[in-house]
């Protein structure tokens, strides 16, 4: 049994597709996403004739990531709120570490998709999505399409949380469901925030609660760093 102070634990499967120039299976415990990056060789309308690049992301549950089967989004014409704000936040984040201008003029599109549930599928997301995107950034020098590393730093996302009154880190379904304060934090390597997303769920949350939270969410987002360097 995991300890309040502790990951669940975490794996990144590289290579795990055959055509994207990034595929990450990345595991936060029982939940699982699979994070591809691909290339297009043009970029957005908004960005023509700019010198810069453009990397964007999708996001989705399959139907059978969950206890009860979820409907897929196309069927009823639209995303929800919940997956839009999910891909903008994993969009926003691994531009805050990218320089576009050193891609040149293409897109790379993260794609991730939610392969089983259980809390934690967008800091999973991002994590993922970040050891994806520094495969395809790989793919695109090997291939002498670009000679700078378009990649600043790397960064890396985790849930914390209180739950009985204790501060807890990376928290499952279970934990999530019941957290008195349900928190998402991205930060990079350089111990740089990039988002906090926090909210009292049940109860409020003290100063001193709050720090205790950033400081759990830097030693997982370290660790989970490491695990996203080991292989490349």
């Amino acid at each position: 049994m995991k300890k309040t102070e502790e990951l669940r634990p975490v794996t990144f499967i590289k290579k795990f597709t055959k055509y994207a120039p990034g595929s990450v299976l990345v595991s936060y415990g029982n939940t699982k996403v699979l994070c591809t990056a691909t290339i297009e060789e043009k970029v957005p309308s908004f960005l023509k004739g700019r010198g810069q690049g453009w990397l964007t992301a999708e996001y989705s549950l399959l139907p059978s990531s969950t206890v009860s089967r979820t409907n897929r989004e196309i069927s009823k014409g639209k995303l929800s709120g919940r997956t839009s704000e999910i891909q903008r936040l994993i969009g926003r984040s691994l531009r805050s570490i990218s320089d576009l201008k050193a891609l040149g003029e293409r897109t790379i599109y993260i794609d991730a998709d939610v392969l089983q549930a259980d809390g934690g599928t967008r800091t999973a997301a991002i994590s993922g999505g970040m050891a994806a995107l520094v495969s395809a950034v790989q793919y695109l020098q090997e291939n002498k399409k670009i000679t700078k590393n378009p990649i600043r730093e790397l960064l890396a996302a985790v849930s914390v949380g209180v739950f009985n009154q204790e501060v807890i880190l990376d928290l499952d379904y279970k934990h999530d469901l019941n957290a008195d304060v349900d928190m998402n934090i991205v930060m990079t390597e350089s111990g740089k925030f990039v988002e906090i997303q926090g909210t009292a769920e049940k109860n409020t949350f003290s100063h001193e609660q709050l720090l205790a939270m950033l400081a759990l969410a830097k030693k997982g987002i370290n660790q989970i760093i490491v695990k996203i360097k080991d292989g490349f």
